[in-house]
C-alpha cells in the first residue's frame, strides 16, 4: 500500500497542480470539472469550472487535487508534502520555484545536522512543502 497526497484548493486548483507537474517534472493524467459529471444532481451548481479531480504522475508517485467549493475549503494545516530531490542543483532549483511568491518560508534553504539542505515553506498556494537534500548526509 502506497498513501497518496490528496490536496484541496480554493478555486485554483488546475493553475497550482500544472505549475506542480511543470515544476516538479510529472505528467498531468487526468483533468475532470464540475461541469463533466454525467449526472447533473452530482455537479455543485455555479461551479461548472471547478475541478473534480485531478492526478498528477510524479516518478512513482500519484499527487491529486481538487477545487472545494468557497464554502468548504479551510486552508491546509497539519502536514507537509515532503520532496526529495536527488541533487543539490535539483533541490535549489525546486526550492526556487516553490519560493518564488510563497506565503511563507518557515525555514529558508539551509543545511541542517541531517540534511545538506533542507526548507519548509508554504507556495503560493497554500500548500505546506519540506525540501530535503541528504547527500552525503545520507
Amino acid at each position: 500500500m502506497q498513501p497518496t497526497i490528496y490536496l484541496f484548493f480554493n478555486g485554483n486548483c488546475l493553475e497550482a497542480m500544472t505549475f506542480y507537474a511543470e515544476t516538479l517534472g510529472g505528467e498531468i493524467v487526468s483533468v475532470a470539472r464540475n461541469a463533466d459529471a454525467p449526472n447533473p444532481e452530482s455537479r455543485m451548481p455555479g461551479n461548472d469550472d471547478l475541478v473534480m479531480n485531478m492526478a498528477v504522475r510524479l516518478g512513482d508517485t500519484t499527487l491529486m487535487a481538487s477545487d472545494s467549493p468557497p464554502e468548504w475549503y479551510s486552508k491546509p494545516q497539519g502536514f507537509r508534502a515532503v520532496l526529495s530531490p536527488d541533487s543539490m542543483a535539483e533541490t535549489e532549483r525546486v526550492f526556487a520555484a516553490l519560493s518564488n511568491g510563497a506565503e511563507e518560508i518557515q525555514m529558508p534553504l539551509g543545511e541542517t545536522f541531517w540534511a545538506e539542505r533542507f526548507a519548509m515553506l508554504t507556495d503560493k498556494y497554500g500548500t505546506p512543502w519540506m525540501i530535503n537534500f541528504t547527500g552525503a548526509k545520507a
